[in-house]
């Protein structure tokens, strides 16, 4: 009779243990908003709004996508023989990238969207702009329009940090990829031809020396006749993240 008694009472134990365990189990939230902190400090609060979605699809892999408004840094202090750049007055222009992750499951402790991850992803960043441009001798001035793009498509490697249970970190910490790189400026055609090489070297500068990587990816172009320039070449993705989990 004990020996019934030992053997009810083990079998009980067992399974409180079983649903103490089940009532432990951290649950695993499936869905992470977030902002694009990196961008923002880069080209300015005001100037850079990136939000994203992240949706787990399977225990170890997720869907994300950023979608937002962006514009380049103010651009200032851009003298020619003849031209000054005056002001910015107008500037506009959006971003929208998606991602695809795997997360390491031999790597990671902690369930997704917690640790190491690997995954291709794309990027488009568009950027208007319109500048006014004087004339030293202060007898008029010419407005310029221009067009920025960027397609860039490649491999990341980053690390998504869970703090505080609900509070995500999204470390982007390796994006090597391919980009391509397409700016056009239009202005009057009846411009004298000097005054358009001059706002051809202005609009140059502009893009190389106030926009972060632009001389490397420019070092070796010439802006054409009808202030066209392209190049293809290596591009690479860094991103700093902090969203909610839920």
């Amino acid at each position: 009779m004990k020996a019934v008694v030992l053997i009810i009472l083990c079998c009980v134990l067992q399974v409180a243990v079983r649903g103490q365990d089940s009532t432990n189990k951290v649950k695993q939230y499936k869905n992470v908003v977030r902002y694009n902190l990196s961008g923002a400090l880069l080209f300015g609060i005001d100037k850079y709004v990136v939000m994203g979605y992240e949706r787990l699809v399977r225990p170890n892999q997720s869907f994300s996508i950023n979608i937002g408004a962006v514009e380049l840094p103010r651009f200032v202090s851009i003298i020619t023989d003849s031209l000054e750049l005056s002001k910015d007055v107008k500037s506009s222009g959006f971003n929208v990238s998606i991602d695809y992750r795997f997360y390491l499951a031999k790597e990671n402790k902690h369930a997704a969207p917690h640790g190491v991850y690997i995954g291709p992803y794309y990027s488009f960043n568009q950027f208007n702009r319109k500048n006014q441009w004087d004339f030293t001798n202060g007898t008029d001035f010419i407005n310029t329009d221009s067009k920025f793009t960027i397609n860039t498509i490649g491999f990341e490697l980053g690390y998504q940090f869970i703090l505080w249970k609900r509070v995500t970190l999204d470390l982007l910490m390796v994006g090597p990829g391919v980009g391509i790189y397409n700016y056009k400026a239009t202005f009057d055609d009846n411009l004298d031809p000097a005054v358009k090489e001059q706002l051809r070297d202005g609009l140059q500068q502009l893009l190389t020396q106030k926009f972060p990587g632009m001389n490397y990816v420019f070092s070796d172009k010439e802006m054409s006749a009808n202030g066209a320039l392209k190049t293809t070449t290596l591009g690479y993705r860094y991103i700093v993240q902090v969203g909610f989990l839920f």
